[in-house]
């Protein structure tokens, strides 16, 4: 079925689509309209789930705890300080080995306030042990909602998944959208099963002390499992492709006009399509210029992400986030991921300031004279 739809209400039919049978909820701007259309289609009849109205986003998280380990497929949606309310549950989902799916709409975080965009909230919590996935466009928050059920739920991984869009820059936007049919969702993803689970008749102990001779290789087995979710992202953006004709890159990462490129842009996001937008002009201008689209943040992709730039001369990393008192975490990590490539660091898009063309070419020009001009773009 195609629609015109906001992207909001994509990532609700993204988990109506899901199956989800419990979500907590605690609304906040800019992920509002998230609960609102789960909310009318559980009250139309149209979502068979129960919607639980809680009293703040710890609470929704909290929920999850509970709601998964009964068996149920559960999910919310958050922003900005809302989700930083969640942060004492985040490394608690993820420790247990539970596979919550989250939408994050993202929001800088105050102070001082403001409700616009960039990647300060979901940034912040990226050492807690959560599969994070940054979209551009609304269809793939639909494909990326119902894909992140299929990685957090295999066996090989078991932790939970935020998908991440951009607040009012995506959230908020109307956009074409090819929605998948009922039928092969299912097929595409089977319902939840979970073996360790509340039940009186096989009572069990969830969420016991750590002492000082087990922590550690527990730590490490949810290192290993999210590792092999690399695999299990590939794997399953590719069995996407077969299903349903759509796929991301590799999964991982994705690669525009990047076959014979000299310089590239490496962003998340709604960035993205106006770097595509100037590699497209510069291009026809006879510039050997492409962009990376970073997909998937953690696990980071350190294999795909040195094969994308092997060949490049310069690569410039726009941050929509900084770590105040060091740089972009995105370049952090590219840096040390590719030593051998010039890496340039931009700070760009906090708090909602546009991203534009001309920012974007200003970028590719520092790359080719192999001097960077600027670090912040304002």
């Amino acid at each position: 079925m195609k629609l015109v739809i906001e992207a909001s209400e994509a990532v609700a039919l993204g988990a109506k689509l899901s199956r989800v049978k419990v979500c907590p909820m605690y609304p906040i701007t800019p992920s509002t309209h998230i609960p609102e259309r789960i909310s009318d289609y559980i009250f139309d009849g149209e979502m068979d789930a129960e919607m639980i109205h809680v009293e703040s986003e710890h609470s929704a998280a909290s929920a999850m705890i509970g709601s998964i380990l009964t068996g149920s497929r559960s999910f919310t949606a958050t922003s900005s300080n809302g989700f930083e309310l969640m942060y004492e549950i985040l490394p608690i989902l993820s420790g247990m080995r539970l596979p919550a799916v989250m939408a994050i709409a993202n929001r800088a975080v105050a102070a001082p306030i403001n409700i616009w965009n960039d990647h300060s909230d979901s940034m912040s919590a990226r050492d807690q042990g959560w599969i994070q996935l940054y979209v551009e466009s609304s269809q793939e928050c639909v494909d990326t909602i119902i894909q992140c059920y299929k990685i957090a739920e295999d066996k090989k991984v078991l932790l939970p998944a935020m998908m991440c869009l951009d607040g009012f820059t995506l959230t908020h936007v109307f956009e074409n959208v090819d929605l998948p049919a009922q039928k092969k969702v299912d097929s595409f993803l089977p319902s939840f099963k979970i073996e360790d689970k509340l039940d009186v008749k096989n009572p069990k102990t969830f969420g016991p002390i750590g002492f000082p001779d087990s922590f550690m290789e527990l730590k490490k087995q949810q290192q290993d499992s999210m590792l092999n979710a690399l695999e299990v992202i590939e794997k399953a953006n590719k069995d996407y492709a077969k299903e349903f004709g759509r796929s991301y890159g590799d999964g991982l990462v994705e690669l525009f006009e990047m076959a014979d490129a000299e310089y590239a842009i490496l962003a998340l996001g709604t960035i993205c399509g106006t770097a595509k937008a100037k590699a497209r002009d510069l291009r026809s201008r006879g510039k050997k210029v492409g962009v990376i689209k970073l997909r998937c943040f953690r696990p980071f992709p350190v294999e795909s992400l040195r094969k994308a730039a092997k060949s490049l001369k310069g690569l410039a990393v726009l941050d929509r986030h900084i770590s105040l008192g060091a740089e972009g975490p995105v370049f952090t990590e590219i840096n040390s991921t590719l030593p051998k490539i010039k890496v340039f660091g931009y700070i760009a898009g906090l708090g909602g300031r546009d991203v534009t063309l001309d920012h974007i070419e200003g970028v590719f020009k520092d790359l080719e004279k192999g001097k960077q001009s600027r670090e912040w773009l304002l």
